[in-house]
């Protein structure tokens, strides 16, 4: 495998849910495989679990691991072509890129959305450039529209915890002061539509995420309804889509509460604000499986990172 961008990088979801379980049993058992193999995360935002989980997975397979801020560390990058740098960029991504591609074996990188400019967010301008001008693998630690480790992670989960070959499960928005991304949201929506599920979005009208990912998909706006029966709860806040990235409600009756959750478990991907998004006794019930989501995460990256550890010269 040369990258690792999204969702659709996954040849048979099934196989690598098996694998990365596998991996999980025994974590080191490849520790040889990247002996000698250098990868390099960079980090254009903030992160907890993306960055510790990557650098566990890479440790667990015996990589040497390069950390870098580049937010704060790193030189601004321009992007466009043919630009006059003139203004506040100091270096084009075209050296960056391969400059960094000298120093690692795999560049990782998370980059996240403005949620100002949906043409600039979709074209994955960050993510892409490293991709055309690297000479080294990439992988997505979440970008603009897509956190496909996250995704991954997900399905991990799901696969550890339910025993109904064909479970119910709801993605369901819930209530944020601030705009946020939609790339969980759509990964979660895409990793979906390769399982043997009965899935459920709902939202209030206006909160539609792109028609293009959810094509297809059952989209019900009474979240009641949509919980009905339901196996789990995926829990995610997201802008509206339509009126790009603003936030058109912060309607506290979409807040998940045990009342609302009945009998199903509950995912999100953290962090997530206690009685904004979701009530205190559902985080803290038996019925929460986040911090086992969390967990799944290193292995998540794990399976990607040796699969593409096994397809280097």
């Amino acid at each position: 495998m040369k990258n690792y961008l999204s969702v659709n990088d996954i040849d048979n979801l099934s196989d690598w849910v098996k694998e990365a379980r596998n991996l999980k049993a025994n974590p080191n058992q490849f520790k040889a495989l990247g002996e000698g193999k250098t990868i390099c995360l960079l980090f254009f935002n903030n992160s907890l679990r993306t960055r510790l989980s990557t650098q566990k997975a890479a440790i667990h397979l015996g990589m040497d691991v390069i950390v870098m801020n580049f937010g704060g560390e790193g030189w601004a990058l321009e992007y466009n072509d043919g630009t006059v740098m003139d203004q506040g960029k100091a270096e084009h991504v075209k050296e960056a890129a391969q400059v960094v591609s000298q120093y690692a074996d795999i560049i990782a990188i998370r980059a996240f959305a403005s949620l100002t400019d949906k043409k600039k967010d979709e074209s994955e301008e960050v993510l892409n450039a490293f991709k055309k001008y690297a000479t080294v693998p990439i992988v997505n630690m979440e970008s603009s529209i897509s956190h496909p480790l996250q995704a991954l992670a997900d399905a991990i989960t799901l696969d550890e915890v339910s025993t109904k070959k064909k479970p119910k499960v709801v993605l369901s928005w819930a209530p944020h002061p601030r705009a946020l991304p939609h790339a969980v949201a759509n990964s979660f929506v895409e990793m979906m539509q390769l399982q043997n599920a009965d899935f459920v979005i709902t939202h209030p009208k206006g909160y539609e995420l792109d028609s293009r990912i959810t094509k297809g998909a059952h989209i019900e706006h009474n979240q009641n309804k949509a919980f009905e029966n339901a196996d789990f709860v995926y829990v995610k806040n997201w802008s509206s889509y339509s009126d790009y990235g603003k936030v058109l409600s912060e309607d506290k009756e979409w807040t998940i509460t045990k009342e609302k959750l009945g009998n199903a478990k509950f995912m999100h991907c953290l962090p997530v604000r206690r009685n904004i998004v979701v009530a205190d006794a559902v985080l803290d019930s038996e019925q929460s499986l986040v911090i086992e989501q969390a967990n799944n995460r290193t292995y998540s990256a794990q399976t990607v990172l040796k699969k593409i550890l096994e397809s280097l010269p």
